[in-house]
């Protein structure tokens, strides 16, 4: 590819065109390179401390559970508050914790529940920052550029979902667990530089003009379950969470266990998620239009299933590696299709308390489906869980492929079916 057609290219030419998306891309894949490499090391250091599936599961739910309590209210706090501001609060808190972390870790006096208090909270920030996060998106690039912000903000997670696994692996075994923390907190420091050069109109609504926050948050709540394309959505959503996400949660008890391999064979498995996911998102970002991204949605839903059943089947990491790829790939397209799909369909007004939602969904359902995973892991094993999550993943794409007409005849707005979602 020459230079020309790179520049050209729709996930080169976005944040050139969109400077103040450009810096916030860069910034938020530094602090997601950081981010990944503690979450590789807590899961690491849980099964350092515990030997456990179950605690797995419920380290995992520590981090995903707030949530389930704070999403729909941090939707709404979304709509009413500046959203750079809220940003920049949670990332300065978050780095705060990542300190912590590293501190307790390299002096000794790291414990299991130590372990979870702060899991949970970090939670807690994550879950008042992300709908925040999504929303700013929109006032950044232009309308007709927002399918391929999504890709690009996709794929910059899931590069960083690459790299921050293979620096972890190698910090954990030659410095210890306290070095991934350790990276985690700097990249903060990366982001917040970043947000101070974002420059973009306040959302903020003057409180004599706003309505009262409880009627803000019954309001968002109501029009996402009444939407008939995006409450479909979100059920599927719930589905892949719950279903598709423990072979995630419980990876590092696979690697210990199953494949034998390790806190280098962990990095490998998670770094080949990431650069299955990369993968999607280049090849999703570099689509034309949204057309069709029902019909993608689905397909990418039922081939991630497929790959879980896939690594689950075998001891062998090598043979796993390509499993777990496609697995990370598929996931990527889906979850790109479906946040594009509800991005597009959303009322402006309603945006943020519509991706609070999604994010209590997002963050929320693969919380109790690592929990309920590390129970049953604890009676039969590592392997059944994940196995029964992916046949309620596939009945859930099912379900959802018989509605797909009425779906689409609903999400209207925009080019968000593009006319061929059927």
């Amino acid at each position: 590819m020459s230079f020309a057609s790179l520049r050209n290219s729709p996930l080169v030419a976005l944040p050139l065109r969109s400077p103040n998306f450009g810096i916030y891309a860069l910034g938020s894949g530094v602090s997601l390179v950081g981010m990944w490499m503690q979450r590789i090391a807590v899961g690491w250091l849980t099964w350092q401390l515990t030997q456990s599936g179950l605690w797995l599961g419920i380290v995992a739910f520590a981090d995903f559970f707030p949530v389930l309590l704070i999403g729909p209210i941090a939707g709404a706090a979304a709509d009413r508050w500046d959203r750079l501001r809220v940003v920049k609060v949670s990332q300065a808190i978050s780095l705060l914790q990542a300190a912590a972390l590293t501190a307790l870790t390299a002096t000794g006096h790291m414990t299991v529940g130590l372990l979870v208090a702060l899991t949970a909270f970090q939670g807690v920030l994550v879950a008042f920052n992300q709908p925040a996060r999504l929303a700013l998106v929109p006032s950044m690039v232009p309308q007709e550029d927002l399918a391929k912000a999504v890709a690009i903000n996709s794929i910059v997670f899931n590069i960083a979902r690459f790299v921050g696994p293979m620096l972890a692996g190698p910090c954990i075994v030659w410095w210890g667990v306290e070095a991934a923390f350790l990276g985690n907190a700097l990249s903060y420091v990366a982001f917040l530089v970043a947000l101070q050069r974002i420059r973009v109109a306040s959302n903020r609504v003057e409180p004599a003009k706003r309505p009262s926050f409880g009627k803000d948050l019954r309001e968002g709540i109501r029009y996402t379950a009444t939407h008939p394309g995006i409450a479909a959505l979100l059920v599927l959503l719930i589905a892949t969470g719950i279903g598709g996400r423990p072979l995630a949660e419980l990876l590092p008890g696979f690697a210990a266990d199953v494949y034998r391999s390790g806190a280098v064979g962990l990095s490998i498995l998670a770094a080949a998620i990431g650069g299955g996911a990369i993968l999607g998102g280049v090849w999703i970002g570099h689509r034309a239009r949204a057309g069709g991204l029902i019909n993608l949605a689905l397909g990418c839903v039922f081939g991630g299933a497929a790959a879980t059943a896939a690594a689950i089947a075998t001891d062998s990491m090598w043979l796993a590696v390509p499993a777990v790829a496609v697995f990370g790939f598929c996931n990527s397209v889906a979850g790109i299709s479906i946040q594009t799909l509800i991005q597009l369909a959303a009322d402006r007004s309603m945006q943020g308390r519509v991706l609070g939602l999604f994010g209590l969904i997002f963050r929320g359902a693969p919380a109790i489906g690592a929990l309920a995973a590390g129970l049953v892991s604890a009676q039969f094993g590592l392997r059944w869980p994940v196995f029964l999550g992916a046949l309620l993943v596939v009945a859930a794409c099912a379900a959802t492929w018989l509605r797909r007409e009425q779906i689409v005849a609903s999400m209207a707005r925009g080019d968000a079916d593009g006319g061929s979602g059927r």
